[in-house]
């Protein structure tokens, strides 16, 4: 039998939500975020997107259809230290758009529902990154620019706290080093749309996989290649692979980002 135990944590009420910039100050507020996210607490997260602001609520319409870049947030530690928290963040701007405030976590997890609803289409390639580089942080300002339909997209995640405390041989992740994943994803309602959201982001991901770590969050990577699966799990892939074949001799679990099982 295999099992599998999971530590929660208890969460309620949190306060977070987008702040909101104009384009051309991307730039400038990535390198803000790079460098604030490496000195914010455990409690505080917040991923960076380039964007186009949907037509809807909460967003007003002097917003809506722009290109802008912005920062989800997310702090759930307790409330009355939120203020003191998220000062550096009003310090810096002004934003178009300071969209946080204490809301029930499911709120949050549930924002972008109504925007990317079933039967999108969407293509995306993605890398894990040691550092947002001050070369990379143009090349993305200018790629992303072309960002080329409404629902399209890009994010960086940012990996810290608890995730570079455990070694790189504990789990099957093994780029514990790494601080952020980032994700390029052309998305559209229409199929007749998919050759242009492919090209957008393949020639996106080529300018920037260079200043990559080389290796991508699994659940991200397409149909990319065995290289590409070996590079994500690195040092583990070996081990993996012969936990698979006792496991998985006969490989029936490979419609995945298959391990191949082996005995070596």
């Amino acid at each position: 039998m295999t099992s599998l135990v999971l530590g929660l944590h208890p969460v309620s009420t949190v306060v977070a939500g987008p702040t909101l910039y104009e384009f051309e100050r991307a730039a400038g507020v990535l390198r803000w975020y790079r460098e604030f996210m490496a000195g914010a607490p455990d409690e505080l997260s917040g991923f960076f997107a380039f964007l186009t602001v949907p037509p809807a609520p909460p967003f007003p319409p002097s917003l809506h259809f722009r290109k802008l870049c912005g920062i989800v947030w997310c702090y759930a530690g307790p409330p009355d230290q939120a203020d003191r928290v998220f000062e550096p963040v009003r310090a810096f701007g002004p934003p178009l758009l300071f969209g946080v405030q204490p809301m029930p976590y499911p709120v949050l997890q549930s924002t972008f529902d109504a925007l990317y609803p079933p039967g999108l289409q969407w293509y995306w390639r993605a890398d894990l990154l040691d550092d947002i580089t001050d070369e990379a942080v143009d090349v993305h300002v200018r790629h992303a620019a072309e960002l080329p339909t409404l629902h399209s997209t890009v994010h960086f995640y940012p990996i810290d706290g608890a995730a570079h405390r455990v070694g790189a041989d504990e789990t099957a992740f093994t780029h514990r080093d790494a601080r952020w994943s980032m994700m390029i994803a052309g998305v559209d309602p229409f199929p007749a749309h998919a050759d242009r959201l492919r090209d957008w982001v393949n020639d996106y991901w080529k300018a920037v996989h260079p200043h990559s770590a080389g290796a991508a969050y699994v659940n991200f990577l397409m149909d990319e290649g065995t290289d590409r699966i070996r590079a994500t799990y690195g040092a583990n892939y070996e081990r993996l692979a012969r936990i698979k074949a006792r496991f998985d001799p006969d490989n029936v679990f490979r419609l995945n980002q298959n391990i191949e099982p082996t005995s070596g």
